[in-house]
């Protein structure tokens, strides 16, 4: 995919028959194919387009469909591409995310009502915060959930409330750490959360503790490591459009709960392997890396092994160096 085209079952099947009768146009395919000519027109179209067909005068029908192989070569350096741009697109929103953080953190001393963010702190007013929210629900909660492990009773507790909402029709989106697929009663919950209705996802790193209602208002951990000491209710319009986006960005690279975590060909780096690359070469320490992927520093230990071992290195600066000679970072990263 790059720039949201896409090779559907029909455009495919329409190139490999153009590949094997170069001479055929609109009409000529739409018989061989049993297709419709304006479904022909179109995948030949989106074929010239993706430059998977050449020549013609710039008449897709008159176009040649190149080699397989050469078509391979494109579509992938297309997909990666499009996933840099995607990875550009991140950065620059969590580096805006940041700043919010920095103006919430900065908030703490003192109502700040026109920046449309207002600080609470300790838990019990961060629960009172929640529940006022939840009373307000109309129609959906995107929702960051950090935590690695979850107590059986949190469990308990939100299970009504998670229930009521989707039985109310409201669309629920939850990302956790990908690190709930080895704690049962995490994986447990999330597998039910699904049964009932929600969409669950997780990634191998979140920024932080987030719930955003109904676009409108969302509630953010002031401190990553203790979450219940302070938050953050931001109602601003720019800001919550900026909150979205991250949520967007993240859902999107996100992987569907399922049976097991997704499969990784064995000559590409595991979610968890590039998770900790990333981190380190960020200069984060073995501790906050950890606490970061919800795992044990004797966990992180074990995968920048299996990194070293990778790569082919003995140490983190060559892995680093060579992370950037294979492509798994780009240079501005390390």
């Amino acid at each position: 995919m790059f720039g949201r085209l896409e090779l559907d079952d029909v455009t495919a099947t329409v190139y490999r028959s153009k590949l094997a009768n170069p001479q055929d146009g609109v009409l000529e395919l739409a018989e061989r194919l049993g297709l419709a000519p304006e479904d022909v027109r179109r995948s030949l179209a989106l074929l010239s387009e993706m430059a998977l067909l050449r020549g013609g005068g710039g008449d897709p029908e008159q176009g040649r469909a190149i080699d397989p192989q050469l078509a391979l070569q494109l579509l992938q350096a297309r997909q990666q591409a499009e996933l840099a741009a995607q990875q550009q697109r991140m950065e620059a929103t969590r580096a805006a995310v940041v700043g919010l953080m920095a103006e919430i953190a900065d908030s703490s001393s003192q109502e700040s009502s026109r920046s449309g963010i207002r600080y609470l702190e300790g838990i019990d007013a961060i629960r009172d915060q929640i529940e006022l929210l939840s009373a307000g629900t109309r129609s959906e909660v995107l929702s960051f959930a950090p935590d690695s492990q979850m107590s059986q009773a949190s469990i308990e507790a939100a299970r009504p409330l998670n229930l009521r909402n989707v039985e109310q029709g409201i669309v629920m989106r939850t990302i956790y750490l990908d690190s709930i697929r080895h704690d049962n009663h995490a994986r447990e919950y999330a597998t039910w959360l699904e049964s009932v209705g929600a969409h669950i996802r997780t990634s191998p790193v979140l920024p932080n503790r987030l719930t955003i209602v109904d676009r409108r208002s969302a509630l953010v951990a002031v401190d990553e490591k203790n979450t219940a000491a302070a938050a953050a209710l931001v109602t601003s319009p720019g800001l919550i459009s900026l909150l979205v986006t991250l949520f967007e960005h993240i859902w999107e690279a996100a992987s569907p709960l399922g049976p097991t975590a997704a499969p990784c060909e064995p000559e590409l780096l595991t979610r968890q392997q590039a998770a900790v690359l990333q981190l380190m070469a960020e200069g984060r320490t073995d501790e906050a890396i950890a606490h970061s992927l919800g795992v044990s520093t004797r966990t992180v230990g074990r995968v920048i092994t299996g990194l070293l071992t990778h790569l082919g290195v003995r140490s983190r600066f060559q892995a680093g160096m060579r992370a950037v000679q294979y492509g798994y970072l780009s240079h501005s990263s390390h």
